[in-house]
């Protein structure tokens, strides 16, 4: 579903309780707002809740500078209540980070040349230069910043300069193969999206469907997820597999798990720019 160009999304999370629903939608309604969406959890086990409200801002009372704090006073501080609030107007801008395999690039490039994400890329960053020319006809902004064991620490401390200057709000890793060090990862906490096969940990390494192969697998997956200091082990947000039978060479089973790669990362860039992501802990609550 397409978000209203003029709404209000509330992301909340806070121990279960009586009454949050009523006075978070008695808060909408008192103000003149009119509720387009509304999902909620509750995590029995951990006894938490979890909702994503969305309402419209045509006529709403509260001027949006102030709907934060007079949420927070009215309702979020009585329930203990963590909350997120964003606007549907506000065009998130996204960072690419590559390196020399495509597919993921090209499907997320593809997206965005078609307008199908409401979503701006001002800028991309390799390793390698393989892939400028797609880039620059498109008019992004490409760097290249190689990377070795000696650099490393330098070339991050530019990217993340980059990121800070083209005002950088969350950067997807689209096959981009090298590991951010905790340092990086700490200045954008659940705001770096990784993709990868889902073979990991039982089939590491550079040629993982070749060991699938040999193993004689059925399925084959693939994972997207918030990156943290863990490596492949922060919060999940999408993941799909694909069934693969002993007729299968291992090119088909490269190209099978290459598709379902960039199905898996764009259904999570989506569910980001949409903001329908709780993260509690290393779990995350997506709301459909």
């Amino acid at each position: 579903m397409e978000q209203q160009q003029n709404s209000a999304i509330l992301l909340i999370h806070c121990p279960d309780q009586r009454g949050i629903v009523h006075h978070v939608t008695d808060f909408i309604f008192r103000n003149s707002g009119n509720i387009l969406r509304l999902d909620q959890h509750v995590d029995v086990e951990q006894q938490l809740f979890f909702m994503r409200v969305e309402w419209s801002l045509d006529g709403f009372m509260i001027p949006t500078p102030q709907i934060e704090e007079r949420f927070a006073a009215e309702v979020a501080e009585r329930f203990n209540i963590n909350s997120q609030l964003h606007l549907s107007a506000d065009v998130q801008r996204m960072a690419l980070f590559v390196s020399q395999l495509p597919h993921c690039f090209y499907d997320i490039l593809a997206r965005y040349e078609a307008a199908e994400w409401q979503v701006e890329i001002p800028l991309i960053i390799s390793n390698h230069e393989a892939l400028r020319p797609a880039a620059e006809r498109l008019g992004i902004e490409f760097h290249h910043l190689p990377i070795t064991a000696e650099n490393k620490q330098q070339q991050e401390q530019r990217q993340l300069e980059l990121l800070q200057r083209y005002q950088i709000d969350f950067v997807v890793l689209a096959r981009y193969m090298q590991i951010l060090s905790e340092e990086f990862v700490s200045h954008y906490a659940q705001r770096v999206i990784n993709i990868h096969h889902s073979f990991l940990p039982a089939f590491p390494g550079g040629r993982p469907y070749h060991s699938a192969h040999q193993r004689g697998v059925k399925i084959i997956g693939a994972t997207s997820h918030y990156v943290t200091a863990e490596l492949d082990a922060g919060p999940i947000i999408e993941q799909d597999v694909v069934r693969v039978t002993h007729a299968h060479a291992v090119t088909d089973l490269v190209r099978k798990g290459r598709d379902l790669e960039k199905i898996v990362l764009a259904r999570a860039v989506w569910q980001h720019l949409n903001h329908n992501i709780l993260t509690c802990g290393n779990r995350t609550v997506v709301f459909e």
